[in-house]
């Protein structure tokens, strides 16, 4: 976002060049008014502020607005300038988020004020506005974030305190910014000034005046206004519980909601999955330019909210035990919930690098994803993608657009064994891409952060020195399914197993009593499925994921429809046999 201009004492409007700033048509703001009010505003009135919640969608009809960070602060500084026929706001209004700047008239005039909730129904049901409006919302937030706008993580780049709140932050999609509690001078500073101690961190500021120590994911969340649960709640009972966020969880989420379930989606750390973490998706159906990761999750995630779909981050799931006939769910931090159906669509986490001193690296210059806040940390330094699937591809070619070069280390001797063969031909083409087959890492230099690689190429034993200044690692993947051992059937890499391989393992006693064996991608617990990646044999691909967990919500009804004959038969004198345990391997 441009700084704005002040010349002779007026306020010189942001110019579009990013899209971000979009104006509204005479007849959109027609449409508008019919759904909100019309209000005269004062100079120098506040429309919101950072850290409150968003009340209302704002249309500026005639006057000036400037978008204020840390407003009064000392690190105050103009965002953005708007004028009459832009709308203000980002993506935290229609996510519940708090405001992560503020909006000050600076011209005296007239606005157009929409309350929220009515606001983003109408992005639901209008797709020309909705598309206007969730496109700029995502490209503030993006540039925001690009900006190190929003709250401070002041914490040292060895904690694992500090790693683990920016990778919730960068995660979430949260505007924020990192001050290095060993490099960054104003770190010093800030300790002064809110008299924390080095041992205190890493700390949370907000607002210039909030300060949390160390906090947990959840309070962090809570604090931007994320949908977590309260610690030692009872959620209630739903109809179907999906646990996981990504593509698959969000599919099984939009359908069982659209369908009148009430649907509670849960995730131990952020919407999106491992999809949100991908700079371009290019062969997902119905986007022939490409989508990013998170555009696309973003636009699910409003999707759910539109249909009434509960969505609840962090909240990580620690158990699931049967209950007359139902499933009860906990959760790490106490709390807990009941579900007629679950559908597991956890996902997987990406695999670490067996190389030594690479673990001290991790967060600084060592990544697990490629997006715009790892590439905003690159610069114009050469970098090194280790990976040779599908994830690789697309970082090798994101990261070429901030890279001054991008080596891509393959350890087979195909690219085309794992890749998709329009990124291997853009990959090949791409002059700022080097790829390197048969190579694998032996070894990390610098102290801390990355300067080099020592690499080897597996066949002729030969090392080389590779300068780098980050390494991003796609090198396959392990299900989040440790918490699920003992509760149903998992294969022997801990995926879940469905369908005729979950019959192959499951009590046949249970099973008899229901008078059917498991549905396609049903588990060894009748009513519980699974979709995506976690599935035992399922294809690894966004479209499938989606497929799987809409797919899921069909079999969930016809769970329930069978259910409910048998409990009708049950009340005619058929007595159930009552289920034994599930087996696992």
């Amino acid at each position: 976002m441009s700084t704005a201009e002040h010349k002779h004492g007026a306020v010189r409007e942001t110019p579009d060049r990013y899209g971000a700033f979009p104006r509204l048509t005479p007849e959109q703001l027609e449409d508008l008014t019919a759904h909100g009010e019309r209000r005269r505003t004062a100079e120098g009135e506040v429309l919101y502020r950072e850290g409150q919640p968003f009340r209302e969608f704002l249309a500026i009809l005639s006057g000036t607005v400037e978008i204020l960070h840390d407003q009064g602060g000392p690190d105050e500084r103009t965002v953005a300038v708007h004028g009459p026929g832009r709308f203000l706001g980002e993506l935290g209004l229609l996510e519940g988020q708090a405001a992560f700047d503020t909006a000050v008239m600076r011209r005296a005039g007239e606005i157009l004020a929409v309350p929220v909730e009515r606001q983003r129904t109408l992005v639901g049901r209008d797709p020309v506005l909705g598309d206007l409006i969730l496109r700029a919302y995502l490209g503030r937030r993006y540039l925001l974030i690009g900006l190190g706008a929003g709250f401070r993580i002041l914490g040292s780049c060895y904690s694992p305190d500090t790693l683990r709140l920016r990778e919730f932050a960068a995660r979430n999609r949260l505007p924020h910014r990192w001050v290095d509690l060993e490099k960054d001078k104003e770190a010093e500073a800030l300790l002064r000034r809110f008299a924390i101690r080095p041992e205190e961190t890493p700390v949370v500021l907000w607002k210039g005046d909030r300060v949390l120590r160390n906090p947990s994911n959840a309070e962090l969340a809570r604090l931007i206004g994320l949908p977590a649960p309260a610690p030692s709640s009872d959620a209630g009972r739903c109809d179907v519980m999906v646990v996981g966020a990504g593509p698959a969880g969000l599919a099984a989420s939009v359908y069982g909601a659209s369908d009148g379930l009430t649907t509670v989606t849960v995730d131990a750390v952020a919407t999106g999955g491992q999809a949100a973490t991908s700079s371009r998706i290019e062969n997902y159906l119905g986007f022939p330019s490409g989508i990013s990761g998170g555009e696309l999750i973003e636009r699910a995630v409003l999707q759910a909210h539109k249909f009434g779909a509960r969505l609840m981050v962090p909240a990580q799931v620690s158990g699931l035990t049967p209950q007359d006939d139902e499933y009860a769910v906990t959760f790490t931090d106490g709390s807990r919930a009941r579900a007629g159906a679950v559908v597991l669509a956890s996902g997987v986490w990406y695999r670490r690098l067996e190389v030594p001193g690479l673990d001290r690296l991790e967060g600084t210059s060592i990544y697990y994803a490629a997006t715009v806040h790892e590439a905003s940390l690159c610069r114009a330094d050469p970098v090194a993608v280790v990976g040779g699937g599908n994830s690789a591809g697309q970082a090798a070619l994101f990261l070429a657009n901030h890279a001054s070069r991008v080596h891509l280390l393959v350890r087979g001797g195909d690219l085309n064994a794992d890749m998709s063969r329009y990124l291997v031909d853009q990959v090949e083409q791409h002059p700022k891409i080097e790829v390197l087959l048969h190579t694998e890492v032996r070894d990390v230099g610098g102290e801390e952060k990355l300067e080099s690689l020592t690499v080897e190429d597996n066949a002729s034993t030969e090392r080389r020195e590779l300068h780098a200044a980050a390494l991003f690692v796609f090198i396959g993947a392990r299900p989040h399914t440790e918490w699920l051992r003992g509760a149903l059937a998992l294969d022997e890499k801990g995926f879940v197993l469905t369908g005729a391989d979950a019959q192959a393992v499951a009590d046949v006693n249970r099973w008899a009593s229901l008078g059917r064996d498991p549905m396609l991608l049903e588990t060894t617990l009748p009513g519980v499925f699974a979709a995506g990646d976690v599935r035992s044999g399922s294809v690894k691909r966004v479209a499938s994921a989606t497929g799987e967990g809409a797919m899921a919500i069909r079999l969930v009804h016809e769970h329930r429809e069978r259910r409910g004959n048998q409990v009708a038969a049950g009340s005619e004198g058929h007595q159930p046999v009552a289920g034994g345990s599930v087996s696992s391997r």
